[in-house]
């Protein structure tokens, strides 16, 4: 491990003292950096809050958080249902405020930061701590209902059924949602937000098809989130074919940040994000009751005492056994290595899973949640505890490896988050009750699917879908055929099956429900129900 590596606070060291060039911006570049990042698509006139000396920025984020995109966040799923666990699970709304918590605690810590380390910020376009808290209350407005699920089904769907080679992804539909889909007095669509905040949302800056036509090259060499699938482009994309001219016009705007990779703002919001989803979910398994001390306390004991024999087997051992304790950790450690042996460390590796064990196993798990107060406290003081850590544990690079940003977690606090997601994924998401629950909403997204495209197929009957509906087929269709120079039946095609993943995918995940027993003609609450379309 490397021990002589320090978070980024007052008088720690970066990479920057070689970068004397950035001390030498002239007045001229600073004030035309200061204009593009603070650009809209379309000027507006100053306003009264611009007259109180607020800024641009928190513009932006008043918009952003006075959307109904962002209220209907409160209805969707973050990792498990609400239904059945309480009122103390996370939902996206729960979950982007505290996103936005630790995001902001960051840029602010950034601003104490050493003065090598500013000027690498600065160098790179800057930290605005409301960029930062924009961002983040936007980062999962493009989430379909019923959380990741909804996104891989409808990924599969768009792409399988509806033939749109862009397919669905949920940070692709947040920047269409910011920049197309929502509206504002300013404009007609899209929040016209400054160029800082819409690029400060872009975690994975490029189109899915991007990476089709590239070099290829194993995981390692490759951005975060690219995948290995090259013949079905990206994995992980932040914007459609028809959104792709702006998200390069907004990253224009930072002319020192690289083809691939995220703005200072954007990098921060990631980090928050990845430290509250890695804790704070963890809180809701355990108040749920899914998240059992015995069976992780056997996995992450049992990699400990037998990491070396383990290390010793072959792939197809580990695989075949995937129940026996300390195979399923042993797996993740070498899939982590393979991808990100720019960081990843076996020693630094075990000493997160001690950290875990103790704070998680012998910590919060011993006692059985039981929702008295001795329990809520203890929730709390695990909470705390990691957060506090984990956002104290930031570094800041001028050039950072492809797989990283430019503001990112110590070597420990990054294997911490990894131990922490290896239980949530392991011990929650691969539970076979949760699964089948998940197979029963993908049948409702795909009889949602089908049930307004044929809707729209029907000549008789499409004049009277819904108007949202409608409007926004008219509204995509002509879009595509800017995109394709004219009007055909394939675009028509493209701007119905678009136009419908953007209807479904703004539901929340009652009104899925609901819609989908609307269509498929089984509900018997034709006006409740039939209004929320």
């Amino acid at each position: 491990m490397n021990d002589s590596e320090q978070p980024d606070v007052p008088g720690a060291a970066t990479d920057t003292a070689t970068d004397t060039d950035t001390a030498t911006d002239t007045d001229t570049d600073t004030d035309a950096a200061t204009t593009a990042i603070r650009s809209r698509k379309v000027p507006e006139a100053p306003t009264e809050q611009s007259a109180i000396g607020d800024s641009e920025f928190r513009v932006d984020l008043e918009r952003i958080r006075f959307s109904p995109y962002f209220s209907r966040l409160s209805a969707v799923t973050q990792v498990i249902p609400q239904a059945g666990s309480g009122t103390t699970v996370h939902n996206r709304l729960t979950h982007s405020l505290k996103v936005t918590a630790v995001a902001r605690s960051i840029a602010v810590g950034l601003r104490e930061s050493s003065e090598e380390t500013r000027a690498t910020i600065a160098a790179l376009g800057g930290c605005d701590p409301v960029v930062v808290q924009a961002a983040a209350s936007a980062h999962d407005l493009g989430h379909p209902p019923f959380g990741h699920l909804g996104e891989q089904v409808l990924d599969r769907l768009a792409r399988g059924k509806l033939g749109l080679a862009d397919g669905f992804e949920g940070n692709a539909q947040t920047f269409r949602i910011l920049t197309t889909l929502d509206t504002s007095d300013a404009t007609e669509r899209g929040l016209n937000l400054t160029a800082a905040v819409r690029a400060a949302v872009l975690k994975y800056p490029w189109t899915r098809g991007e990476w089709q036509t590239l070099t290829p090259g194993p995981p390692h060499e490759l951005p975060r989130g690219v995948g290995a699938d090259r013949a079905n482009g990206a994995q992980k994309y932040s914007a459609y074919s028809l959104n792709a001219a702006e998200m390069i016009q907004v990253k224009d705007a930072y002319p020192a940040i690289g083809l691939h990779q995220q703005t200072v703002e954007c990098s921060v919001m990631d980090i928050a994000d990845d430290i509250a989803y890695s804790v704070h979910d963890l809180d809701d398994f355990y108040r749920a009751g899914v998240l059992q001390h015995t069976s992780v306390s056997r996995e992450l004991t049992s990699w400990l005492a037998d990491q070396r024999s383990l290390a010793q087997l072959p792939h197809e051992t580990l695989e075949s056994s995937v129940r026996t304790p300390g195979y399923s950790l042993e797996r993740a450690w070498r899939s982590l290595y393979a991808k990100d042996a720019w960081i990843a460390d076996p020693e630094a590796f075990r000493e997160a899973v001690l950290r875990v064990q103790v704070g998680l196993v012998e910590g919060l798990l011993a006692v059985p949640y039981d929702g008295g107060i001795a329990a809520d406290r203890a929730v709390a003081a695990f909470t705390r505890h990691w957060i506090d850590r984990l956002k104290a544990s930031i570094r800041v690079e001028r050039h950072p490896d492809v797989r990283s940003g430019h503001v990112r977690l110590t070597q420990d606090a990054w294997h911490d988050v990894a131990v922490l997601k290896f239980v949530h994924s392991h011990f929650v998401l691969d539970r076979s009750d949760l699964t089948i629950y998940q197979r029963g909403q993908a049948r409702v997204l795909q009889a949602l699917v089908a049930g307004f495209t044929a809707w729209l197929d029907d000549p008789d009957d499409a004049p009277r879908a819904p108007r949202r509906l409608t409007d926004s087929v008219e509204w995509t269709t002509h879009s595509y055929a800017e995109l394709h120079g004219g009007t055909s039946a394939d675009v028509v095609r493209l701007g119905r099956s678009r136009a419908v993943l953007d209807y479904i995918a703004s539901f929340t995940d009652a009104q899925a429900m609901s819609a989908a027993a609307l269509i498929g003609g089984t509900s018997d609450r034709l006006w409740e129900d039939g209004r929320s379309l």
